[in-house]
């Protein structure tokens, strides 16, 4: 009996962790939306502008509602172009943050080039790049991937940079060399950073997007960026609160999702999450 006792308890107890380590990761982010709802709302009632130009949060929200199909197909225009864009964003980032951190001449040669173009703000790109691709699709990628590029291959860099030189001994001991090494040893060991690089990445890209779309109209493929143009063009000050909304819950999905999930499982991996206190 006792034994039997211990197998149905065991699954209860593992249910109930995982519920209350979810529930310890949200209530905070419930809370600061709970903040800035209270603290909108409270702009709106000391009447410092006008109801029109900052509408009540419920206001916007049932606006978000009522516009819920726009938005949506919308968001679904942007995100597409967003991790298009990321994606190549990655494979140009990958390689030259590699090259750079492996190869000594490329380092002394472009190294100190890709940290000033993180630096660039993503609306300087947006002259060359309706030069080179007209107001289309092309111009947007390209301020995706010259936004969001640097940022990865600049975490690559650190994170192979920080790469103990123990491990790649220890690598070398045991064969890892050349690509071996490099698939084997050195990249896990940056795996950290490259995920915070990655991460960054995606901040810049989506920065960029905005910044793209806010200039770029295609007929047929309105993004959020589009929407919120167009609501500002025609003084429609509830659209542009509504459009921010979504940008701004995306931004934090993504976030909380894919790359919150990531760092998660990456610190257990490492050791860097003591399990007997979450």
């Amino acid at each position: 009996m006792a034994v039997a006792t211990d197998v149905i308890t065991i699954p209860h107890r593992t249910r109930t962790q995982e519920l209350s380590r979810s529930w310890r990761g949200v209530w905070p982010k419930l809370l600061a939306v709970a903040i800035f709802v209270a603290v909108w709302q409270t702009v709106v009632w000391s009447g410092w502008k006008s109801e029109q130009v900052i509408p009540s949060p419920f206001t916007v929200f049932d606006r978000v509602g009522n516009d819920r199909a726009v938005l949506w197909d919308a968001a679904i225009v942007t995100l597409k172009r967003g991790l298009l864009g990321f994606a190549v964003a990655v494979v140009i980032g990958g390689i030259v943050g590699i090259s750079v951190a492996r190869v000594r001449v490329l380092r002394d040669a472009i190294g100190s080039m890709v940290t000033g173009l993180q630096t660039m703000p993503s609306v300087a790109w947006l002259p060359l790049a309706v030069i080179l691709f007209k107001l289309g699709e092309g111009a947007i990628f390209f301020v995706i991937v010259l936004g969001a590029a640097p940022s990865i291959a600049n975490g690559i860099i650190d994170g192979i940079d920080h790469v103990p030189p123990i491990l790649l001994r220890a690598g070398h001991v045991l064969g890892a060399r050349g690509l071996s090494s490099l698939r084997h040893v050195v990249i896990p060991a940056a795996l950290p950073s490259v995920v915070s690089g990655l991460k960054q990445g995606w901040a810049f890209a989506w920065r960029s997007l905005m910044a793209g779309e806010l200039i770029t109209t295609i007929p047929g493929h309105q993004g959020l960026g589009n929407y919120l143009n167009q609501s500002k063009d025609l003084a429609d000050y509830t659209g542009v609160y509504a459009a921010m909304v979504v940008i701004f819950v995306i931004g934090i999905v993504v976030d909380a999702v894919f790359f919150g999930t990531a760092e998660r499982r990456i610190r257990r991996r490492y050791g860097l999450v003591d399990d007997a206190k979450r």
